[in-house]
């Protein structure tokens, strides 16, 4: 039988390393892990700029605007596009289950989970 193992790691690197680390040590059928990819663009506005744009005359004729301008903190990010958690799922046999999460485990994967297939 098919076993498919499903562990949830903190960062995609944890997952990756741990992703080869089990298929140095056991054969396995697949492993990928899956992630919020929106969460690489997040670490990317966190050094940004936000700019607001306040009107400051809007009845003469004279349209200028006042700009504000600080530094992105992550208070700007919203926490779920902030968050890098990462499931990596292993398929292997039967057998080598208590090997693979074993692994997993020494990891530092959280939530490991079993599931057998026919």
């Amino acid at each position: 039988m098919i076993t498919r193992i499903s562990a949830e790691f903190e960062t995609p690197e944890l997952a990756e390393s741990a992703i080869h680390r089990v298929r140095e040590s056991v054969p396995v059928k697949s492993a990928n892990m899956v992630y919020n990819k929106s969460s690489e663009e997040a670490v990317r506005l966190r050094n940004g700029t936000v700019w607001t744009l306040l009107p400051t005359a809007v009845t003469s004729y004279n349209y200028c605007t006042g700009i504000m301008e600080y530094p992105a903190t992550e208070d700007v990010i919203p926490e779920h596009e902030r968050r890098r958690n990462t499931t990596a799922y292993i398929m292997c046999e039967d057998e080598q289950s208590d090997n693979v999460k074993s692994v997993l485990n020494a990891m530092g994967g959280l939530n490991i989970r079993e599931r057998m297939s026919r």
